[in-house]
Formats: C-alpha cells, structure tokens, sequence
C-alpha cells in the first residue's frame, strides 16, 4: 500500500484489497462466480448510498462481476490464526534510550553515545574526531553517530536525550536552520530518524546528562546485571562531505564561430544569413590555433578576446607611451600596433568617454545646449509686447501705473497711464491703442502677471485669433524690446 493507504480504515483496506484482485485477476473473476468470504460486513458497506467517494468508485468496479459475499465460518483454528495474526507484538518495537553529547576545544573534538535498553542493555562508544569541528558540528556527530549506531541494532523506537538546545530544537523543526553546514548535517540526521518507526527527542540540562561520567567511571557505575559494552572510536571525517565550489566563467568569444568554420567547415546554426558569414569568415585565418584578420596593405593582425583587448586599449590610452588620445585615433593606433577585435572602435570611443582623466583635462565646449532661436519678424505691427512700469507718484486722477505697448517691427511704443491694473483695463487698452488704431496683431508678449493670465483677456484674443505668449518666469530678456521700451521712457 501507498503512505496514503495505509491511512484507510480497516474496511477501506479490505474493500481496496478486494478491488486490486480484480484487477490482478479480470479474466477469473469474468469467468466465474466469485464468493468472498469475510467477517466484515463489506457487502453492507459496497451497497451502502452515503458512501465516501472511493468506495463509491469501488463499488462502480465491482458492479460487473458476480460477487458473492458470505460470512465466514468460525473454525477455531481460524480463530487463533486471526488472534495471532492481529495481535502478535513486535519484539524489536521495545523503547530505547539514546544519550549523545559532543565538544569541541583546543585541544580537539570528541563524542560519547550510551544506547540502552531499560536497564538490561548498554552499548558505550567514545569518538575521537581527527578533524576541525565547531561545537554545533561535533553535537550533530554524535547524534548521527547514535543513530547509526540504533539503525545497526534494529532499534524501532527510540527516544534521544541531548543537552544542545539548538539541535534538538532544529531537529523539531522549531528553530531554522541558517548555517548551510548545520543543514547538510540536518539533512543526514533527518533521513536516519524517518527510518525509526519512533522516534524522540528531549533536551536535558548539563548536568544531568551524566553519560559522561559513565564513560569516565565504567567501573563504579555499572551494574553487575547490566550487558555493556564500551568501544572507543575515531572519526577520520565529517558524517558529509564539504561542498566544493568551482567558478566557471562562459565567456562569449567571437573568434569561436570563425575557427570552427576555418577547422571543420562549421557554419553557426542561428545565422540568418551564411553566405555573408562566409564572406566574413575569408578575412580570417588559423595560424597555430591563433586567429589572425587580414589586410589589403597592412601585416597579419591578430585577433583579441574581451579580456585581452581591454588590456591593449588600457596599455595604449594610458600605459607608458599613452597620451589618452580620441576613440578613433586609439583605435587606429591599435591597428598600427597589429591587433584587432569585432568591436574596436565602439570599445575604444567607450573607454574614452569614461576615462576620468580625459573628461578632467578635455577642452571645455562652449557650444549651446539647444540651437538659438532668433525672433523674427516679417512685417509691421505683427508682433507686439506688453508690460507694467510702476508704482509712479500718483497723478491726477490717482493715476500711478503705466501700460506700455511697443510693435517688435516698427519699433511704435503706445502708452496708457493707469490708476489700478485689472485684466479689463488690460483688454481695453488691446482694444482701442492697437487693434483699432492699427491692425488685429498676429502674436502679443506679456509677462506672467495676473491681468494678462486671466482667462477673460485669454478669451478676448481667441476671438481674434491672436497667439498669446508669456515670458520666462524670472527672466524679463523673454520681452526684451517691452523692457528696452521702459527703459526709454524712464
């Protein structure tokens, strides 16, 4: 039976041994009369409604076949056969003791395990380990140790005492084991315990975990009816082996494909198009299982992977005879010098570029960010700016600001003093002194004041198709031919 099944109850186990002979056995059971005979009420079960859905499928198998159910008859042979059959005890099943405790100091680790049985049989090693082991390490051995020891005299059921609380705890499975060595030694430890039909663990106090003076003392503590025996031990090696770790690098290098199509006639499979890689492939050649590339008026160069080529470009840009010359210029010099990669002179203008000492002491450039747009303007009272001067000196009629107007073209400046500066008095002055004296403006500059950013002034211009735009916060060089125009009138 699976793990699974051998959690059924008892008349699940009868039905599912009933239906595994049926399968085992299709062609009797199509053949014949099958009597089973039980002292199971199986055929109340099999033909029961409110069945669990196993024996509903059960039931469905065995539906075809002409199954007779009849109880059977109580011989008493029978009877004892059933009797000893169910319930005859395991011998090997009685209840051993296992103390273990390991150290470790200076001078060496070590282990003591005692396995008893009651107080009939007592087995004794001491271990000496001929290695470097931490004081967790050395209490995993001698667990180990102890239940190797168990497995080897067929001990069924048994329960540990250890004085660590950190193992016993992580064999619990309550503490985590972090260490990737403890969990090697959990690992191991794990596997023995699943082999105990019992098992468990108890974590006792030091000192009263006396098994180490049983070791010391054999003589004055064991008893005269006790069967011992003492074996002393030497572990040459950890229970498992160290991991050992090896740093392989897969480096992509491009001169693999063209040596392996100039040695074996090998084309790669993922390219799209071989004629061209062979085309490629006829400037290089194998020279002593070098690859060289070749050149219509220069010598043999030779080819370089990643690492080499970053070595000849760091030697070249700033070696002995480097002066951190450009990209191009490195590139062509490591031509010159007979060396050569698929990915020269992209390398070279990268290693230039991220060079510190280049970009400290490289010409500063003096060219603009963005190309300067030069504002032009074709024709008469196209374009026009505004702007506030003021607070002046209040004049009659409390008049104190003053909105002036100047065309970018002609360079006409209109004027309009003010008493309060409001979006009306703005459209108003629009209005009268530029649309009705000249023409309907294709643009009109303002700064970001309140009165030219309302929406009843950006209306007004909508309607008259007129492209309102506003200066640059903080810099008034934006309107500049408005400020040149209060410049003259103040």
């Amino acid at each position: 039976m699976q793990s699974a099944e051998q959690r059924y109850p008892k008349i699940e186990q009868l039905a599912l041994t009933l239906v595994t002979t049926k399968r085992r056995l299709r062609h009797y059971f199509q053949s014949h009369t099958v009597i089973v005979r039980t002292n199971q009420p199986l055929r109340q079960i099999l033909t029961k409604l409110e069945l669990a859905e196993c024996l509903t499928k059960w039931s469905i198998e065995l539906s075809e076949f002409d199954i007779q159910f009849q109880p059977r008859s109580g011989l008493k042979a029978q009877v004892l056969a059933d009797f000893v059959s169910e319930l005859t005890s395991d011998g090997n099943n009685k209840p051993w003791e296992l103390h273990v405790d390991g150290a470790s100091n200076r001078e060496g680790s070590g282990a003591g395990i005692i396995l008893k049985e009651g107080d009939s049989v007592v087995v004794e090693q001491s271990l000496q380990f001929h290695f470097t082991a931490s004081n967790n390490q050395a209490e995993y051995e001698t667990l180990i140790a102890g239940l190797k020891l168990a497995l080897s005299l067929q001990v069924q059921s048994l329960t540990t005492y250890c004085d660590s609380l950190l193992v016993v705890q992580q064999i619990r499975g309550e503490f985590q084991v972090k260490d990737p060595s403890l969990e090697r030694y959990w690992l191991m430890a794990r596997d023995l315990i699943s082999k105990f039909s019992s098992f468990i663990i108890l974590h006792v106090h030091r000192k009263k975990n006396v098994r180490a003076d049983i070791l010391s003392k054999l003589a004055a503590t064991r008893a005269d009816t006790q069967t011992s025996a003492l074996s002393q031990l030497t572990l040459e090696k950890p229970s498992v082996e160290p991991l050992s770790v090896t740093n392989i690098n897969h480096l992509h290098d491009w001169r693999r494909p063209f040596l392996e199509y100039i040695n074996a006639g090998i084309i790669p499979r993922d390219e799209i198009n071989p004629q061209h890689f062979k085309r490629k492939a006829s400037l290089y050649t194998n020279i002593a299982g070098e690859l060289y590339r070749r050149g219509f008026s220069q010598p043999l160069l030779r080819c370089l992977n990643e690492e080499e080529a970053k070595e000849v470009m760091d030697e070249v840009h700033q070696g002995v005879c480097g002066n951190h010359i450009g990209g191009q210029a490195l590139a062509a010099k490591i031509v010159r010098t007979g060396y050569y990669w698929s990915t020269m002179k992209r390398d070279c203008i990268t290693i230039v570029k991220t060079c510190d000492k280049c970009q400290k002491h490289a010409a500063i450039s003096t060219k603009p960010a963005e190309v300067l747009h030069s504002m032009e303007v074709s024709w008469p009272f196209h374009r026009w700016g505004l702007d506030i001067l003021g607070p002046f000196p209040i004049a009659p009629g409390q008049v104190k600001f003053l909105l002036v107007s100047i065309d970018y073209f002609s360079k006409w400046i209109e004027a309009q003093p003010l008493a309060r500066i409001t979006a009306e008095k703005a459209q108003s002055f629009i209005w009268k002194n530029i649309i009705c004296r000249f023409r309907i403006p294709r643009e009109i500059i303002t700064d970001n004041g309140r009165q030219f950013t309302d929406n009843k002034l950006g209306s007004f211009l909508n309607n008259f198709n007129i492209q309102h735009y506003f200066s640059s916060v903080e810099h008034p060089q934006t309107n500049g031919q408005a400020e040149a125009a209060n410049r003259v009138i103040l």
